[in-house]
């Protein structure tokens, strides 16, 4: 017998694919051809008859699909914050991100002062194709305005199916009206390692930051392989930002760097369902170099696993802030009509037992996603203290004897809180740099770009900003009615001013991976990660001579 949550949840599905594919409420219970097709739950019966009330009375006729996907997703966060429910367009994209490609034009958009601007165009990608540039305005997709959109609400409209037609309205300086660009949308790649490179001598940088996909432990050995060629002998692996994905490609990620027989993770099922699942490392030649991980509160689930057993094994330290604090796992079943249903059925916890899972229970949904975290005096001190009452801290201990806290996410061997971006003069730099590589600024027209240099390999003397550049950039603050900057502002944050503007120059001129080059070299938690890389190898030199003998090759 199946219990009542359980019972309303299958009704809401079924009523929910079928009003998504287009059909409609059906009446219950008196328009059914048989009783033994009625709800026998009350509760069922009670949620149909309100769907069918409003369907009959509402002020205007409701839209079926978003109504009861709607009710469908509250009865799922019910259970948990995790559970999902997905109409057809979405469940593709995520089948198609976790097999590392979508379907779109290849472009990179996100929001500036209020707009929607094009940052780059992948190479050899259709929008390339098409003579989309940095700092393109769109204004309207397929005629519809942008006005008011964030950044997803751009994703969501450019992706559409392989071969599929998109139109992309966009103003340009220069151009005395806008201009209109027909695509057809094509595979994208969708990588999980977005950029790698040497970031000091012997010491490589590898950004695992989109996520868990089927190519996700291919791609980061074949980063790995090639910055061993440039001379990597430590790495720094950096994980912030990166959603999670794919479990299985997490184990296979820890593995990389852990040796045979040593546990990664572990899965344990609903009680009564199935024994405990332990995930060890198959792997007979890990890499042993030096090795920190970098963190913050946006690393989940697959990436916490992988950096809860770097953490649990000695094997490197963490670098940043506390991770997001998801340890759930999720099936994904497939439903009628292309839709699809994403179910918790297991909890992970890392090598030593720790669960990795914040609670959720008596937490808003709104303040489980983007108020996790609370300041309670000195962060590097208290290493992250969380909202009251999220967890219950239990003290577990690593082979080397270090004290780790179980319960709430990762939590970093070394804290070190990020710089806070100012988004106006963020937004106040890419308006003047728009201008700047436009070639639109007199007496600076050596900025103007014309093209993206592919494949360009980064030089610590590159696109250097000169005085008349910080000049020019005051003028264009008194000329801007659009930019609220002050001059005192800009006195304060000249540093950054320059590094702003500069890494928006590179952008346009070389691309969005090389700019990041540029920015991590300034980046606090990656300089904090260098400095770590000594302590990093005494660490997991002093372990590996803990792990017992089957284990040493």
């Amino acid at each position: 017998m199946l219990s009542r949550r359980r019972l309303l949840i299958a009704a809401l599905l079924a009523i929910a694919v079928g009003a998504i594919l287009g059909g409609h409420f059906r009446r219950y219970p008196g328009h059914l051809a048989s009783t033994d097709q009625r709800p026998t739950d009350p509760s069922v019966s009670r949620f149909i008859e309100a769907l069918q009330i409003i369907d009959d009375n509402y002020v205007t006729s409701p839209d079926k699909a978003r109504l009861t996907r709607g009710a469908v997703l509250g009865a799922l966060h019910t259970l948990d914050p995790h559970s999902g429910f997905f109409d057809r367009r979405e469940f593709n994209e995520m089948q198609d991100e976790q097999s590392s490609k979508f379907y779109g034009v290849g472009v990179t958009i996100n929001q500036r002062n209020g707009r929607m601007y094009v940052l780059g165009a992948g190479r050899g990608m259709p929008a390339e194709r098409a003579g989309l540039r940095y700092g393109d305005a769109i204004v309207a997709v397929d005629g519809q305005s942008t006005k008011g959109w964030v950044q997803q609400d751009a994703l969501k409209y450019v992706r559409g199916e392989r071969g599929t037609q998109v139109e992309l309205t966009v103003e340009r300086l220069g151009a005395p009206a806008p201009l209109t660009f027909r695509i057809v949308r094509d595979e994208v790649p969708f990588p999980s390692v977005r950029n790698f490179f040497i970031l000091r001598p012997g010491i490589g940088y590898v950004g695992l930051t989109g996520g868990f996909s089927q190519t996700t432990d291919e791609e980061l050995r074949d980063a790995l392989a090639q910055l061993r060629a440039e001379g990597m002998t430590s790495l720094i692996l950096d994980l912030r930002r990166n959603p999670g994905g794919l479990f299985r490609q997490a184990v296979e990620v820890a593995e990389e760097f852990l040796p045979r027989q040593v546990e990664i993770v572990s899965v344990r099922s609903r009680q009564g369902r199935a024994t405990r699942q332990i995930y060890r490392s198959e792997n007979n030649e890990p890499e042993s170099m030096p090795l920190v991980v970098m963190i913050n509160g946006e690393t989940a689930s697959a990436s916490e696993i992988v950096a809860g057993a770097i953490q649990d094994r000695d094997r490197g330290l963490i670098v940043g802030e506390a991770s997001f604090g998801k340890g759930l796992v999720q099936t994904v079943f497939r439903l009628p009509g292309g839709t699809g249903l994403t179910l918790t059925t297991a909890k992970y916890y890392t090598p030593s037992g720790r669960s990795i899972q914040r609670a959720y229970s008596g937490v808003g949904f709104y303040d489980y996603y983007f108020a996790r975290y609370r300041l309670e005096g000195d962060r590097s001190a208290a290493h992250g203290a969380r909202l009251t009452a999220t967890h219950n801290e239990e003290t577990v201990y690593t082979p080397t004897g270090r004290r780790l806290l179980s319960g709430g996410g990762v939590e970093p061997d070394i804290y070190v809180k990020a710089q806070e971006e100012n988004l106006t003069l963020r937004d106040a730099c890419f308006e003047f740099a728009r201008r700047l590589v436009a070639g639109s600024i007199a007496g600076l027209e050596q900025y103007r770009v014309t093209a993206v240099e592919q494949g360009h390999q980064w030089r610590s003397g590159d696109l250097q900003i000169t005085e008349p550049v910080i000049t020019a950039f005051r003028a264009f603050l008194r000329e801007a009615s659009e930019v609220r900057v002050s001059d005192s502002q800009v006195a304060e944050n000249n540093d950054y001013i320059r590094r702003r503007i500069r890494a928006e120059v590179i952008t346009a001129a070389y691309g969005t991976e090389v700019a990041e080059q540029f920015l991590m070299e300034s980046d606090l938690q990656a300089l904090r990660a260098i400095e770590a890389l000594p302590q990093a190898k005494h660490l997991s030199d002093l372990a590996r001579l803990l792990l017992p003998s089957s284990t040493k090759r």
